[in-house]
């Protein structure tokens, strides 16, 4: 049998080349490598089918393209490729994982059996709890169990092969069992919580008419961070109902819960593009899966696929108490892909069709804030805190977010005590701290207690340069220029192409006599003042203005009081 090797395997998910392609149609190969490159599925599924028209035994090009149309979400494509993969004897992950979703969608269960016996599984854990409950939906129950004990003998690998099996006793209704597993019963310690296991428990023991606990059960998991759907789960339980175990039901749903437990266990672990794969196959087994959904989502956006990770968060259904989540994921995507304005209407119209959620005026308030839409900005952020109710320590970014937007239309008032309430509910934050201190300092005012904020934000911070600058800045308008000049040198080595950095450290060596110094910074900050898209905090013109005829000239022009330049020469 001829081995795709781990290395063969992980080159090709990083899109580099490979020996031992001579005759492939070199374009289309190429074009596929970059694509796959660019983590652009689409067009490397299309270049490396086109490859595959010249040589459709490469082992390197037939991996590549099945990896692409599973990363695509599209299983029943990969699939005739993994056959091939197959067919040629060649030892491959991705293939056997396609292969197996397949039997498992169709009902093949013997042929999954056979598949995993043969070495032909995914992984020692994936195919453990597959045969666990492949023999659950051939009907064996005390095999499947049998199963799952085995997979939870094997070290690091007990909390999956519990969770599973608690699942899988649930789906046939013996919930004592399940909830026993869940709690630890007698002898072991509780499962480790997640939020689907947290759920799944709930349900188990609302069926043995155990509400209160469930309650208490979510109450004591999420508390103040209930998302909508935990929130709605825990307003059926209130009604005393039993409600309904239906995250899982039936042994492919199952299958489905094994790929997208194990791809959750990857995150941060492995790659985004390969992980990607595991949410895939579980969207595949259960279209459902709303959670399998945003994964995906998130995966791909992670991986810079916006196009992508927008059709993936718009899949899941409006009734959905994720649609929320989803549609906030979306604008999200958009925002990153530069479509703005479309991003913002997104949540306008989730605004409009949820006005009781906070979070989703804070999202929108955020996206005004970025556009400059600062008095769209405040009213959304103004209707946020209304609906929050009483101020709680999460709450302070809501309150910083509110007085940036403030300050931009410079109402001062506003925006200094919206900071102050921001310090008040969250003490020594840096950049809360920061921001109020270079606001004071601009604006003269206070510039003792504006010191003492930045130093604290510096201590806090050190390697910041925006903070740093800070301080360099207000010991600047503080006259003491030359402790000012270190602290600037040093937020100019941490942002050493930041325009309003370099402007900052023009100013303060004119301050000090080194005026050849501060034109060269002077004309460093201009070149990069970024045309497209210019900060509010880069004045362009003043800097010109300061290359002419230097930064005394500038501040009379401008009414403001003279520097005391230093004599020492720099």
């Amino acid at each position: 049998m001829k081995i795709l090797t781990a290395g063969a395997i992980a080159a090709i998910l990083q899109g580099i080349a490979l020996p031992a392609l001579a005759d492939i149609n070199v374009g289309a190969y190429l074009a596929a490598r970059q694509a796959r490159y660019l983590n652009d599925f689409d067009a490397a599924a299309q270049y490396y089918t086109q490859a595959l028209t010249r040589d459709a035994s490469n082992p390197v090009i037939l991996e590549s393209t099945a990896i692409a149309f599973m990363a695509l979400g599209e299983i029943d494509r990969a699939v005739p490729v993994a056959r091939q993969i197959e067919q040629q004897e060649l030892q491959s992950q991705v293939a056997f994982m396609a292969l197996i979703a397949e039997d498992v969608a169709a009902g093949n269960h013997d042929a999954v059996i056979e598949r995993i016996e043969a070495g032909k599984g995914v992984g020692q854990l994936a195919d453990g709890l597959v045969m666990a409950w492949t023999e659950l939906a051939r009907g064996d129950v005390d095999a499947a169990l049998a199963r799952f004990d085995e997979v939870s003998e094997e070290r690091g690998l007990k909390n999956f092969a519990l969770y599973h099996k608690a699942l899988a006793l649930a789906s046939v209704g013996d919930f004592e069992a399940a909830e026993a597993i869940f709690s630890g019963g007698d002898d072991d310690a509780p499962l480790q919580r997640t939020r689907r296991g947290t759920r799944a428990w709930a349900a188990v023991l609302s069926q043995l008419e155990r509400n209160d606990e469930a309650i208490a059960l979510l109450d004591d998991a999420f508390g103040a961070n209930a998302d909508p759907q935990i929130l709605a789960l825990r307003a059926e339980l209130e009604t005393g109902l039993p409600v309904a175990f239906d995250m899982i039901s039936g042994p492919k749903d199952g299958v489905a819960e094994v790929f997208f437990s194990i791809g959750q266990a990857l995150l941060g672990d492995m790659g985004d593009d390969y992980t990607l794969l595991y949410a895939r196959v579980a969207q595949y087994l259960n279209p459902d899966h709303v959670d399998a959904i945003l994964m995906s989502a998130e995966l791909l956006e992670s991986l810079e696929r916006y196009e992508l990770a927008t059709e993936t968060y718009k899949s899941v259904p409006r009734d959905h108490p994720s649609f929320t989540a989803a549609e906030m994921g979306r604008a999200e995507a958009l925002r990153r892909a530069d479509k703005m304005d479309a991003a913002i209407e997104v949540l306008e119209q989730l605004r409009d069709s949820h006005p009781e959620l906070p979070m989703v005026h804070v999202a929108a308030a955020d996206l005004y804030r970025q556009s400059e839409q600062y008095d769209k900005a405040v009213t959304a952020y103004d209707n946020a805190i209304d609906l929050l109710g009483e101020a709680q320590p999460g709450h302070w970014f809501v309150y910083y977010a509110r007085a940036i937007s403030h300050e931009r239309q410079d109402e001062w008032p506003e925006a200094e005590a919206d900071f102050r309430k921001a310090l008040e509910l969250n003490p020594e934050h840096p950049q809360v701290l920061n921001y109020l201190g270079y606001s004071l300092v601009e604006k003269q005012q206070k510039l003792d207690e504006a010191l003492d904020m930045i130093e604290r934000a510096v201590e806090a911070q050190p390697e910041s340069g925006y903070i740093v600058d800070s301080l360099g800045w207000v010991l600047y308008r503080l006259g003491r220029y030359e402790e000012s000049i270190g602290h600037m040198e040093r937020a100019a080595e941490l942002m050493p192409v930041d325009p309003v950095v370099n402007d900052h450290l023009g100013d303060v060596l004119w301050a000090v006599g080194r005026e050849v110094e501060a034109r060269f910074q002077w004309s460093r900050a201009l070149s990069f003042v970024d045309k497209e898209n210019p900060s509010p905090d880069v004045d362009p013109d003043r800097m010109r203005r300061k290359l002419e005829v230097g930064l005394d000239v500038v501040l009379q022009e401008e009414g403001s009081p003279p520097l005391e330049v230093a004599d020492d020469g720099g």
